[in-house]
């Protein structure tokens, strides 16, 4: 049976759209030229080079990282190799200015695409979170509210958990943040990322929908609706697991008996109940390794992540939970041709997109995640 869709381009229906047909053969899906244009450069740099490469991006870039992994695991490795003059991070930017914040003043680090940003950092903007502070200060309760930031933020965000008294945290350490910020105040502002706050606070806090509260910036909440309320929760989310349904769960289940399914704390909350394990991406990772040969795994997350997981482990049977095509757009930005040009450029002595975070932002910065490395 024919696909409905092309993905390839190497065919045409003839029901839709004129213009689809793509004849002659495709390109291969790195060009050889191009790998070995970015093997040269960087035996070139040497050790004045270190590439990091979050576990989102495509196959193609990651096979020059010299390290893989979340966010904050890569920013913690930057740091740990103060003889590298480069730091190539291909990821996005706000990894890349949580780099700059924890490196030392002489490294550089480099975003191969400043197009590279993230949908959930950008849905918390310091103007907006500044306006929502006054607005917790008009209800008469922002002495009773600290801030905690999801590591998925802009620089600025992090300075201002920073200035008032807050923490970062990351989907690993959620629950110890939000612990640590109950035991300062009686409520929380969680930025940016609703769906991982209400996750920590009702599966495993043991709080209720009613705890919560949704802080819409565009349609604040009326102060009555904030008082009281232990998780004020902003109305971000992340544009690939917000797209998992309880219905991508079902359908799943229906179709693979006995299936495990496996899914970030940033899917919404229904499919996280639905779902048989939760946690963040080294968690995942670490649960498909240790899994018995033979089961069948769902995972919820992004898919250049989930192909490469069900690569890693081919005794086990990995698919994607939805059959949506289900890439951060963003982090794909990020591709071959754009490392290639920013290692040559680092060859030729021009530092290009360098990311810097300003002095007064970088130290509010970095007292918030100082907290939140001085966690229990």
């Amino acid at each position: 049976m024919a696909l409905p869709l092309f993905i390839l381009g190497q065919d045409a229906d003839p029901r839709s759209e004129r213009g689809v047909d793509c004849p002659g053969e495709l390109p291969p899906a790195s060009d050889p030229a191009l790998v070995e244009r970015a093997r040269k450069a960087k035996e070139a740099l040497g050790e004045r080079l270190f590439v990091l490469g979050h576990h989102y991006q495509r196959d193609e870039v990651i096979q020059f990282a010299d390290v893989t992994g979340d966010s904050f695991k890569l920013a913690r490795q930057a740091a740990a190799r103060p003889q590298a003059e480069y730091i190539v991070f291909c990821g996005v930017h706000f990894m890349a200015e949580s780099a700059d914040i924890l490196t030392a003043p002489s490294q550089k680090v480099v975003l191969p695409d400043l197009a590279a940003g993230c949908s959930m950092a950008d849905m918390a903007t310091f103007d907006q979170v500044e306006e929502a502070w006054e607005a917790l200060e008009d209800a008469g309760i922002a002495q009773d509210v600290i801030p905690i930031t999801y590591m998925n933020s802009s620089a600025d965000i992090k300075a201002f958990c920073g200035r008032h008294g807050g923490a970062v945290c990351t989907s690993s350490n959620a629950r110890r943040a939000l612990e640590w910020a109950f035991s300062q105040k009686k409520q929380v502002l969680f930025l940016p990322d609703q769906h991982l706050g209400r996750n920590t606070a009702v599966l495993e806090m043991g709080m209720s929908l009613d705890d919560c509260v949704l802080y819409n910036p565009h349609r604040p909440p009326r102060p009555e609706e904030l008082r009281g309320k232990r998780m004020i929760l902003w109305r971000g989310h992340c544009s690939v697991h917000g797209r998992f349904t309880a219905e991508s769960v079902d359908e799943v289940r229906r179709r693979i008996p006995g299936v495990n399914v496996l899914v970030h704390p940033e899917c919404r909350h229904e499919v996280v109940l639905k779902a048989d394990y939760v946690g963040s991406t080294e968690y995942i990772i670490k649960t498909l390794r240790e899994a018995p040969a033979g089961t069948s795994w769902a995972v919820g997350t992004e898919l250049n992540l989930v192909k490469r997981l069900a690569q890693m482990f081919p005794d086990k049977d990995v698919s994607f939970l939805d059959k949506t095509v289900c890439y951060c757009s963003t982090m794909n930005r990020i591709d071959l041709p754009h490392l290639v040009w920013a290692l040559e450029s680092l060859v030729l002595g021009e530092v290009v997109n360098q990311i810097t975070v300003d002095d007064d932002t970088a130290h509010w910065a970095r007292v918030a995640l100082d907290r939140m490395l001085a966690l229990p």
